[in-house]
């Protein structure tokens, strides 16, 4: 059994994953766009029900994680909330880096620092309002 996230960007996904792969060398490995999907009845997902150049699904690589993507359905953009994603780093200066990156046209929710309980962490959301905490483990 696996448990991966799957964030939905409202319709920002391909410059989230473009983000993603400047700033943390996210690797893309799947990627789907409803102009893809064949004609369906009824489901929502068949070219002519969605915005065809919009992303039905993706898939990226950071690291050994798998995480999965997607623009969702029309009108729905909320930003997401009530979690967020944990990127651990091995030294001060990829900590420093990664977090600034992040955090560029984004929101530093809790500065990066030392703790009782990390050589550095911080907590940032990025600028489509995903939330990272980063951290270099003690």
């Amino acid at each position: 059994m696996k448990c991966q996230a799957y964030l939905f960007f409202g319709g920002r996904c391909e410059q989230a994953l473009q983000f993603y792969e400047r700033t943390l060398g996210a690797r893309i490995t799947e990627l789907m766009r409803f102009s893809d999907a064949p004609p369906m009845a009824g489901d929502g997902c068949g070219p002519g029900q969605m915005p065809p150049e919009q992303i039905m699904h993706a898939t990226i690589r950071i690291g050994d994680d798998v995480i999965m993507a997607a623009d969702g359905m029309p009108g729905d953009s909320a930003r997401p909330a009530g979690f967020a994603l944990a990127l651990t780093v091995d030294d001060a200066a990829g900590a420093q880096r990664v977090f600034d990156a992040l955090g560029d046209g984004g929101e530093v929710r809790m500065p990066l620092g030392p703790t009782f309980f990390a050589q550095q962490f911080g907590i940032v959301a990025d600028r489509f309002g995903v939330s990272w905490m980063v951290v270099l483990p003690a």
